[in-house]
């Protein structure tokens, strides 16, 4: 039966605009690059955190808990004063990149709960300190400590002691597709009575501040009765809203614009400026806030004074209906607190069944929490992302030209990146921007959700507006021109795959259009990536950061170049996402025979160069070691291999596809190309692993990888002295802990050393560590490749697992024990504790922190406890479609036949 959620689904496709509004406010819009305007691209220095209350953003805006449109034109969020901390708290604060000993970092605790494709139902949570917020001591301590001390957390300040804070929640939902039912219920922990500042706050983006003659919006007082205050919004381009805002005691006014005089020593353009509700709560100044009761930026104030224990709760509506219409037969009911209460009770009921639906299995109560978290997380994380490079680089008319050296500067040659869209985001603090190729991994369990979402962000990354005229695909902020891994192909068949199974449609116009954007994409990485023209790639940092021995985005100190066992892994992986595509769209049209040959033909080159041992070749393969490593060409000549067992040499697994013999038959044009290739190329043919001998089924394998390879590999892999750690295959050996590798040159040390936690590396600002941590991502594609060569040799082939312990298992075995050990780093262990918060007490034993999960961007290599970003509830989100998998199948090996990605097989029809 069809779920109420996949019916505002099913609507949205014929036009409702179900999801117009969202949680697509950002959490963190100063110090990015596009608020940037410094000479010499000091993002984090140029627009700080003390400067954001006071300073109007020209191209986003952020808040806590917040909502907005879908061009965000309008915002809501909450604001609260405790009546200790010297500042508002209307956003929340973290360290800059300079400030934290491994990196930004946010300082702060919140939590996503729920929320459902269309958001018609959100929840989200917020601790808020009693004691005055220790801004300065957190930047203090963490800059006076070292990279091999761990971050100063808010916990060890300790404002949270005797539980003095107060739970803040925030709860939405739709009545409609522009009214919303806001619940905000506020708890205090603290053994005796507190008073706060409650301000839900609705405010306009500056839009009119850059350009002159544009029109600006307004808001505006309205007293419907002695007890209902309204909010009334009125703009050319959204029309006209209303915050109802029941029993707050005042409605405070001032103007969205820049406090010149505070930040700048000049004078205000009027003396209503950002930071005037700041001022007035905070400082107690009258004249900041406009008596006239209106402007760009408002909040409704509730003094709230909440005893022991208890929980009071404010609730308020954001509509599109006038209340002109108040008990005038309007077909809805215009606010009273029982239609939010029962708004919100009938929508949560819904996200339940919607969940339901989703997994329908038999599963724990704590992996059910877990998998709903995640799943709140990656909607939570949809941003609104608006950037125009060329407007960023020319300056806007109304303001000073920006510094010429602009113009050869960061993303100067991305002037066409023209961006206006709700995209999925790494992290909304830490990484309020789209990258890559986190948004391929964000796509599939976003899938299992909303495939047309999905599909809208791997098809947008590939747009004119974001894909450069030369064919690459934009990286991330910081450097549009960095190389990410190529994974996208991947993840558009995965999507496609996914939406088959969930809903038995097949997309094939979408699949069809992202493949003829990728095409571009992988001639420009043939071209640009291939030094020398012999298939084997190298791509730069290619998104592992610091995992090698020198920074592979710069400038070598031996001079040369490296060329890269995953660089080159990751294109034969491409060649052979690409092929199954093409095979696919060869069903029902014959041209694609042609271009899935292409495919074939090109992994066999790629393949063939990762495999070929003497002469003159690259040797990218060690024979001795059994293992891929980087191998360095230095200007003699001189050819050394970089001998880091690393995620490098475990990525060659990636480059795995079968071929069904049904789907050969289909397809004889290109089956009859196949076998010529084989019968007259046996140089490159015999270098694809079991390309001529059928597997299970009849099934033919193409792999970078043959048999003999794979055992080799997986030994080291499966080995709990190197990769295998208890949560996961670890980004380095843990060979590397007492064999560091060692290089020097020109008097310098440079070395790789087994790191399970934070980085002691510089390398890219020292907040990401590829040296010894586990990883969701690759993780992801390790369990998907084993399952893949399960497919093709079956039961009979078993290896050793663990490594040394004697016991014997089947790849499809093997794939389930990885995914244990990864899901387990979330789930509360037989001691009731989880690994992911590590020796945190608060977050192990008290009832009001336990059952709440943070989704970081990686994990530590021996105890599984979070690092990185926190709230890295992209591709770590995967966990997510571990959990649906797992709790399908219960470990057990599915029917082969299912298809040819397992993965997808656990899906639900």
């Amino acid at each position: 039966m069809i779920t109420a959620e996949e019916v505002r689904l099913a609507e949205t496709r014929n036009g409702t605009p179900w999801k117009k509004w969202g949680s697509y406010l950002s959490e963190r819009q100063w110090g990015t690059v596009r608020e940037d305007y410094s000479a010499n691209g000091t993002a984090w220095d140029y627009f700080s955190h003390d400067q954001s209350r006071s300073r109007a953003y020209r191209w986003g805006e952020d808040g806590i808990a917040g909502i907005s449109d879908d061009r965000q034109l309008l915002c809501f969020a909450i604001a609260l004063w405790n009546g200790k901390d010297p500042i508002l708290k209307e956003r929340l604060f973290g360290l800059t990149g300079s400030e934290g000993n491994h990196g930004e970092d946010v300082k702060e605790y919140y939590f996503y709960l729920d929320n459902t494709p269309t958001h018609s139902y959100m929840k989200y949570l917020y601790k808020y300190p009693q004691a005055a917020f220790p801004y300065t001591e957190l930047v203090n301590e963490n800059k006076h400590r070292g990279r091999r001390e761990p971050e100063f957390e808010l916990l060890e300040t300790g404002v949270f002691e005797e539980n003095r804070y107060f739970d803040v929640q925030v709860e939405y939902a739709k009545n409609a597709p522009q009214d919303i039912g806001i619940q905000i219920s506020i708890t205090n922990h603290a053994p005796e009575a507190k008073t706060l500042h409650l301000l839900p706050s609705l405010w306009f983006r500056n839009t009119w501040s850059w350009k002159e003659g544009t029109p600006k919006p307004q808001l505006q007082a309205l007293q419907v009765n002695d007890s209902l205050k309204v909010i009334a919004a009125d703009s050319n381009e959204l029309g006209k809203m209303w915050l109802y805002c029941p029993d707050s005691q005042a409605l405070l006014f001032t103007e969205n614009e820049t406090n010149n005089q505070r930040i700048f020593g000049t004078a205000n353009v009027s003396p209503y400026v950002k930071d005037g509700i700041n001022d007035y709560i905070v400082n107690g100044n009258t004249e900041a806030v406009n008596p006239e009761q209106k402007g760009t930026k408002a909040a409704a104030h509730y003094l709230l004074t909440i005893g022991a224990g208890e929980t009071k709760v404010v609730m308020l509506q954001l509509s599109d209906v006038s209340p002109a219409l108040l008990n005038h037969g309007s077909d809805r009911e215009i606010f009273s607190q029982g239609n939010v209460k029962d708004i919100l009770s009938k929508r949560l009921s819904e996200a339940d069944e919607f969940y339901q639906r989703i997994s329908p299995f038999e599963m724990s109560e704590d992996r059910r929490n877990v998998q709903r978290q995640a799943f709140a997380g990656m909607l939570w994380s949809k941003q609104y992302y608006n950037y125009s490079v060329k407007d960023w680089l020319d300056g806007d008319p109304a303001l000073p030209t920006p510094p010429r050296d602009r113009q050869q500067g960061r993303n100067s040659q991305w002037f066409h990146l023209e961006t206006e869209d709700i995209l999925s985001m790494p992290d909304t603090w830490e990484y309020p921007w789209f990258a890559a190729w986190d948004l391929a991994f964000h796509a599939i369990p976003l899938a299992m959700l909303d495939p047309d979402f999905a599909k809208s962000q791997l098809d947008l990354i590939t747009r004119e507006w974001y894909m450069h005229p030369n064919g690459q695909i934009p990286a991330y902020e910081w450097a549009f021109g960095d190389v990410n891994p190529p994974v996208h192909a991947w993840a558009t068949w995965r999507v496609y795959k996914i939406e088959q199974k969930l809903y038995g449609r097949s997309d094939r116009q979408f699949l069809e259009r992202v493949f003829q954007k990728l095409l571009l994409n992988f001639t420009w990485w043939v071209n640009r990536k291939d030094r020398e023209g012999k298939n084997v790639f190298e791509g730069g940092f290619l998104g592992l950061d610091n995992i090698g021995v020198f920074d592979r985005s710069a400038e070598l100190p031996t001079g040369g170049h490296i060329e890269q066992a995953d660089g080159t892994s990751w294109m034969g992986m491409y060649c052979l996402n690409l092929l199954a595509i093409a095979l696919e769209l060869a069903k029902e049209n014959s041209v694609y025979e042609d271009i899935a040959t292409k495919f074939f033909e090109h992994f066999l080159y790629i393949a063939d160069a990762m495999n070929k041992v003497g002469g003159n070749h690259t040797e990218l393969w060690d024979e001795a070691d059994g293992f891929f490593y980087d191998v360095l060409h230095l200007p003699n000549g001189e050819q050394l291999k970089l001998k880091v067992r690393s995620m490098v040499g475990l990525i060659p697994l990636f480059a795995i596809q079968t071929l069904e013999p049904d789907v050969l038959n289909q397809l004889p044009d290109f089956k009859r190309r196949v076998e010529w290739f084989i019968q007259h190329r046996p140089d490159l043919a015999h270098n694809v692993a079991c390309m001529e001998a059928g597997g299970m089924k009849a099934r033919r394998l193409l792999a970078i990888c043959d048999r003999q390879k794979l055992e080799r590999i997986l030994k080291k892999m499966l080995d709990e002295s190197e990769f295998l750690g208890d949560y996961g295959i670890r980004a380095i050996s843990k060979f590397h802990s007492s064999n560091p590798y060692v290089w020097e040159t020109n008097g310098s040390q440079y070395r790789v050393d087994y790191e399970p936690a934070e980085s002691t590396s510089g390398l890219f600002g020292g907040n990401s560590n590829w040296r010894g941590p586990v990883w969701m991502p690759v993780n992801f594609l390790i369990i998907e490749s084993l399952q893949k060569f399960h497919h093709y040799f079956g039961d009979d082939f078993k290896v050793e697992y663990p490594t040394g312990s004697g016991k014997m298992l089947t790849l499809w075995e093997v794939s389930v024990e990885l995914s244990r050990r990864l899901i387990d780093i979330f789930l509360k262990n037989p001691a009731g504790n989880r690994p992911v918060y590590g020796g945190q007490p608060t977050f192990q034993t008290d009832p009001n922190w336990k059952d709440l999960l943070l989704f970081y961007e990686y994990f530590h290599g021996d105890n599984g406890a979070g690092i990185g970003a926190s709230h890295q509830t992209g591709w770590t989100g995967l966990v997510a479609k571990l959990i649906q998998q797992s709790s399908e199948y219960g470990g057990a090996t599915p029917h082969l036949a299912l298809a040819d990605n397992l993965l997808e097989a656990a899906l639900p029809k």
